[in-house]
């Protein structure tokens, strides 16, 4: 079962990741892409970094609220969704410039995964704002404890 602990470890990698290939684009593909390759690139990086941030949000959500899975289900969509997005729309940018440097590569196939990408994160978002109206209203929270009657 994917549970909060799941996603704080894919979160890390993730952070990681927008890290070190923000750092790579920054200093190692300059002299080796074209300057369109090179806006793609970071655009990948720039979007796995704003949904690593989300999912590190949703994890928290997973880790403090209790566990109706009426509103439970819906965050963890969201987080698999944003993830996949992730995968698919920033790897597929990734892929599209590491293949340009090696031998100018332009694979066909790779075109249509990374719009797939930006709907699986659009998707995120749906369900990210599904499970904000599944939740109890804040008059429900009690003072200190923070649990939902």
């Amino acid at each position: 079962m994917l549970n909060a602990r799941f996603y704080l470890i894919i979160t890390a990698v993730s952070g990681l990741l927008s890290v070190a290939l923000g750092a790579f684009g920054a200093h190692g593909l300059k002299k080796l892409v074209s300057s369109d390759m090179l806006a793609a690139y970071q655009t990948g990086v720039q979007y796995q970094f704003i949904h690593t941030l989300v999912l590190l949000g949703l994890s928290i959500l997973l880790l403090t609220l209790p566990g109706s899975p009426r509103f439970i289900w819906p965050l963890k969509v969201s987080a698999n969704l944003m993830l996949a997005g992730i995968l698919l729309f920033s790897g597929s940018l990734y892929t599209m410039t590491f293949m340009s440097v090696a031998g100018g590569l332009h694979p066909t196939w790779l075109g249509p995964i990374t719009p797939i990408g930006g709907l699986a994160f659009i998707l995120g978002w749906v369900f990210l704002a599904v499970a904000a109206f599944k939740l109890p209203s804040l008059d429900s929270y009690k003072v200190g404890g923070g649990n939902i009657n």
